[in-house]
């Protein structure tokens, strides 16, 4: 029998026209930092919409949160924050803008060094802001999550953090605010949901029964829109679907009472740090040679999701875990998103330089058992030249 407690207060807002409800979640004394990234949106209307639901409320702007949000910019924010003496963060975006905004609502309230909040994962903070969003890319699963990742480029330092007090009061989806992506970014949005379930489900069994077929459909589903995205971009039910299926994928949830291995994060954390890759390049690249490496360690799980969610019954079940491995590797390369260090112009010559990254962030004791000591991220590294 599984023993978990679960608790996620996120107001979720979904569908069409609905960043017009901001002017009834954002109190009409506040004073407000809407936050974003790059100019699309401005370009695509969203912004004038989130100001015009804002009308008659002090209204401050901080743009050009990167992806992999930085520490170096978001203390510049955080300036804001304090000479505008803000007291609710409206973020804007996809999940950097997102984890980014998190990391504010926190460092606005901590009376100590804001790195702090990095370098404890979250576990000093003690109270934040009020945070709301509007997202505008299906990917990560932070509008409905307490956590973030935010990169310090002084040390080249990837770090996740989360707290209770980090989940945002409302999130407002509109699935149409998705339709003017890049491809890039839709093929990654994807491949970064696929990645958030696996990590909660190809573990070992623990007869989570609802958390295995609620995970199996999320799969299916992006296996099923992924593509359709790219090759129906104006298809808004799609985006619909892709959107609900990213929230799902990392709210806690599928993750509730069962084992979970992030190993693929760690490593990939890595990846992005020293080389600028995207996230779900490096998840690309590192989950199908984590699940060879693996496979023994994984063997029920990589079993039950050949057969429930690439439907492959036939073969040996080491072929069938081979078959299912495949499989995944090349669904990602349909999604855009390359699955080999190669197609990125890294080589073997920058592995000793990631292995010591790992150990230097005490990530030396990975996965489900904690078990994936650095020899095995050495080998999964190499495994994914």
């Amino acid at each position: 029998m599984l023993n978990f407690s679960y608790r996620n207060p996120v107001k979720v807002i979904f569908g069409a026209g609905t960043i017009a409800s901001l002017a009834k979640e954002v109190p009409a004394a506040s004073r407000v930092l809407v936050t974003y990234g790059g100019g699309s949106v401005k370009a695509t209307g969203t912004l004038a919409e989130v100001m015009t639901a804002l009308a008659g409320r002090a209204v401050f702007e901080f743009g050009g949160i990167e992806p992999n949000p930085s520490y170096e910019t978001l203390m510049r924010a955080l300036e804001v924050i304090r000479t505008e003496d803000i007291d609710f963060i409206v973020a804007v975006g996809g999940g950097s803008v997102m984890d980014g905004s998190k990391f504010l609502a926190a460092a606005a309230r901590h009376p100590g060094e804001a790195l702090e909040i990095m370098t404890s994962r979250g576990r000093c903070v003690k109270d934040a802001l009020p945070l709301g969003v509007v997202v505008t890319l299906a990917a990560t699963g932070s509008e409905t999550n307490n956590g973030g990742v935010v990169t310090h480029l002084a040390t080249h330092t990837k770090l996740a953090f989360s707290s209770p007090l980090l989940f945002p009061r409302f999130a407002v989806m509109d699935p149409a605010k998705t339709l003017t992506l890049p491809v890039r970014q839709v093929g990654n949005g994807v491949v970064d949901a696929f990645v958030h379930v696996t990590e909660q489900y190809l573990t070992y069994p623990a007869d989570g029964r609802i958390q295995d077929r609620y995970a199996e459909g999320i799969l299916l589903t992006l296996v099923e829109e992924g593509p359709r995205a790219l090759s129906e971009p104006d298809n808004v039910d799609v985006r619909a679907n892709l959107m609900w299926a990213a929230s799902q994928a990392l709210n806690g949830l599928i993750g509730a009472g069962v084992p979970q291995d992030w190993s693929t994060h760690m490593l990939g954390h890595e990846l992005t740090a020293a080389h600028g890759l995207d996230h779900a390049q490096t998840l690309a690249i590192v989950l199908p040679a984590m699940l060879e490496e693996r496979r023994v360690h994984k063997r029920a799980k990589l079993l039950q999701y050949a057969e429930r969610v690439w439907r492959l019954r036939e073969g040996t079940e080491d072929e069938r875990i081979s078959a299912a491995i495949a499989a995944t590797r090349d669904f990602f390369e349909r999604m855009g998103v390359p699955t080999r260090l190669s197609a990125y112009g890294i080589g073997a010559d920058a592995i000793p330089h990631l292995v010591a990254q790992l150990e230097a962030h005490g990530m030396v004791r990975l996965g489900e058992r904690q078990d994936i000591t650095p020899d095995i991220s050495r080998r999964i590294y190499e495994a994914a030249l």
